[in-house]
């Protein structure tokens, strides 16, 4: 079983209301079962709601409790950014998942960028952050064909 962010399998839980669906994805490894996650749901954030971005370090310095996550309108949504991550690692923990595929860029699921000022930055979102540092594997969304390239040669 491998975590996936659901709007890349094409559930509409982006803060816009739309998925970012994708078919290398969605075909990813025959015969993984995939487990949609969307963490800024989990943590509590409806659909739609305000974009939101990481200010002052990326997810790991949410995590220890140094930057905030902010949402357009100011508000300091950190706290449901957690929770969401935290509720995301619980299914992974439940369900004994040692891989994850996650939205690159976002505030929750980026591997190696977030969005800052509608600009690239380096850094962990808030779950793929969590993730890592509890022992499971983080492949960004971006990086899907590398990664099953990778998984093809091993398995044989």
């Amino acid at each position: 079983m491998i975590i996936v962010s659901a709007c890349l399998l094409g559930t509409k839980c982006r803060y816009d209301g739309e998925s970012r669906s994708d078919e290398t994805v969605l075909s990813m490894i025959p015969g993984e079962i995939l487990i949609p996650v969307c963490p800024e749901q989990l943590g509590g954030l409806s659909t739609p709601r305000s974009p939101s971005e990481i200010v002052g370090g990326d997810g790991r310095d949410v995590l220890n409790g140094v930057a905030r996550v902010i949402d357009k309108e100011g508000c300091d949504v950190t706290a449901s950014f957690i929770r969401g991550a935290r509720e995301a690692l619980k299914i992974a923990r439940l369900l004994n998942i040692t891989r994850a595929v996650m939205k690159e860029r976002s505030p929750s699921c980026g591997v190696f960028h977030i969005m800052r000022k509608g600009e690239r930055a380096e850094g962990p979102g808030v779950a793929s952050a969590l993730f890592v540092q509890n022992g499971i594997e983080v492949v960004s969304s971006e990086r899907i064909n590398e990664y099953l390239a990778q998984y093809h040669c091993n398995r044989k």
